[in-house]
């Protein structure tokens, strides 16, 4: 998730950029937003909408394209983009059907809102407290005239007397049901209340009072937001005298009037709007839609790449097989867990055909060899034996008959001959041994013990090598013919410390060394050797050839020693590799449990 987030960032970020301006869009067509409504405000939002929504599209299509071209051309199989149409078209067509069934259901929704039933009720519940508001100030007016009507005809009575004063306007307070009655001047001084305290008395505006300066008649105030309906009235028997009567409105019901004021502003500032409210839903609609039909895509590539390039991957590996390439590899990738167990397996298959493959080719190769050096070794020793025994008579008849100088010459002559004729004896014998080679007799040995007795016994050839040993374990049981394996690894060291001699003699002061390490897993034992002498560099474009009979790079070498150790090894369900490094030679030898 973090790495398509991170590969898709900035397409990320357009699309939360579309989308707030979307909403925007939405909030100022019905007013709830910080930018003022008005048409001009509404067509640069709109003109913004459109080159967001153009630019989102435009980057959803190169993004798309990129996928495709990066993982699904590059496979190149029929199938794969098929089902990616596929799987994109099963995305857009609902996609699309509930888009056009959301536009439709808002709109019908939206016509229903504007219904004459709702326009109605929206109205009357605004009437309702508007005409309870009215019905307290006209309350409020009627018994401001009663309340003056008594303060005037008890003039006399009352007589300036606070206590009077008090007592009246309290009962007077509760007759008309009033929460306030003030006596107040022309400069809106309190002269008598019916508060206990004056301190909570809030003086009328000055524009009230300056209205019934000159008119006997009441005039009615009202300050809903303060939850109070007042009036004030001038009082004919008094010089510069006004009675200000309050009464508190039930706070819910000013609360409501408010709310229900709001709510059809609010109203009919949608209903202008409808269409604008319309366009900027479907342009939301549309942003989140393509970003999601974006990310099914998206989905539907990666998915469908994953899949079809291990599908991909193993026919062309296949194809490759069936053409005689044993050498081709299906790719590890990352996908499912069933395909790259399929991969795997694939692979371990490809490996057992290939060394099947080489097992029967080196067979056949070793039977065709050991067929030759029968017949050269039969061909070879039959003359031999005459040829030694004239030898022999040349010897006993001319030796005595010659002079001291020519019988000397003569018997050097014999000896070269004889020396010649013991090494032809040798190649016939190496022949003799290759084409006889016995089949493994497998019994478990020790494997560890059979490298050991071979360093122990060849360390007496030259002292001066030095041959390091090591092993996690003192024992490794193996079914093996213990003589055959024996002779493998003398070979091999053998030929460890011959090279490294051989670099001795250009750099005498050298460390010399060979180590030899051996451990074993579940499946394979492995045994490496590695010495610092002369290496494979000058054969390291045809190491291969190194393993074929009579291939050779000694003066004296017959060529069949590595040979006979490849078959011995290949006989004992193993491999054997020769390794090129920078200073010296790697042997590596595999053996399958």
């Amino acid at each position: 998730m973090s790495e398509f987030i991170k590969k898709n960032i900035y397409l990320i970020i357009l699309f939360i950029i579309t989308l707030s301006i979307g909403f925007l869009t939405f909030l100022t067509f019905i007013d709830k937003g910080f930018i003022e409504l008005n048409d001009q405000n509404l067509q640069y939002l709109l003109i913004i909408n459109i080159i967001l929504l153009f630019s989102l599209f435009i980057f959803i299509f190169l993004e798309i394209k990129k996928a495709i071209k990066n993982d699904i051309d590059n496979d190149g199989l029929k199938s794969n983009k098929k089902y990616i149409t596929y799987f994109a078209l099963f995305t857009l067509i609902p996609s699309v059907l509930i888009s056009i069934f959301s536009l439709f259901l808002f709109s019908f929704a939206l016509e229903k809102y504007f219904d004459k039933k709702v326009t109605t009720v929206v109205n009357n519940s605004y009437e309702l407290a508007r005409s309870y508001v009215e019905e307290i100030k006209n309350k409020i007016q009627s018994e401001i005239v009663l309340i003056a009507f008594d303060v005037n005809k008890s003039k006399k009575f009352l007589n300036d007397n606070k206590d009077e004063y008090k007592r009246f306007l309290n009962t007077q307070k509760i007759i008309r049901d009033v929460d306030e009655i003030h006596i107040i001047d022309l400069n809106k001084k309190l002269l008598f209340t019916s508060l206990e305290t004056s301190k909570t008395y809030k003086a009328p505006v000055d524009k009230a009072l300056n209205l019934v300066l000159d008119d006997d008649r009441p005039l009615k105030i009202i300050n809903a937001p303060e939850n109070i309906s007042a009036s004030i009235m001038r009082l004919q028997n008094y010089e510069n005298r006004f009675l200000y009567v309050v009464k508190y409105l039930d706070e819910n019901i000013s609360r409501y009037l408010n709310e229900s004021q709001e709510a059809i502003n609010f109203y009919y500032t949608v209903e202008e709007k409808s269409t604008g409210i319309k366009i900027s839903f479907a342009i939301i609609y549309i942003i989140v839609v393509s970003v999601l039909l974006f990310v099914s895509i998206s989905i539907a590539i990666r998915f469908s790449s994953r899949f079809f390039r291990s599908i991909n991957n193993l026919i062309y590996a296949s194809s490759s097989i069936g053409d005689g390439n044993l050498n081709a590899k299906v790719p590890e990738v990352k996908t499912d867990k069933d395909l790259e167990l399929l991969n795997k397996n694939f692979n371990l298959m490809i490996d057992k055909l290939k060394n099947q493959q080489e097992k029967l080719i080196i067979n056949e190769r070793h039977e065709a060899w050991e067929s030759l050096a029968r017949k050269l070794a039969h061909e070879i020793k039959n003359p031999l034996t005459p040829i030694q025994l004239t030898i022999d008579r040349l010897k006993n008849k001319y030796s005595n008959l010659l002079e001291s100088k020519e019988s000397k010459n003569f018997d050097e002559n014999l000896k070269i001959i004889n020396n010649q004729i013991k090494q032809i004896g040798n190649l016939v014998n190496e022949f003799s041994d290759f084409a006889r080679m016995p089949k493994p007799t497998l019994r478990f040995n020790n494997l560890i013990k059979i490298i050991q007795e071979n360093i122990k016994l060849l360390n007496q050839l030259d002292t001066s090598i030095k041959i390091n040993f090591s092993c996690d374990t003192d024992l490794i049981n193996f079914k093996c013919d213990k003589e055959q394996l024996s002779r493998v690894f003398l070979n091999l060291i053998k030929n460890s410390i011959e090279s490294v001699k051989q670099k001795s003699e250009k750099y005498p002061h050298y460390d010399k060394k060979i180590d030899i390490e051996i451990n074993e897993n579940d499946i394979y034992i492995m045994c490496v050797i590695i010495d610092n002498g002369v290496g494979f560099k000058n054969i390291s474009s045809n190491i291969k050839n190194i393993l074929n009979p009579y291939f050779t790079t000694k003066k004296n070498g017959s060529g069949l020693g590595l040979s006979i150790v490849n078959k011995i090894v290949n006989d004992h369900n193993g491999t054997i590799k020769f390794v090129t490094i920078d200073d010296g030679a790697k042997i590596i030898i595999e053996f399958i449990k």
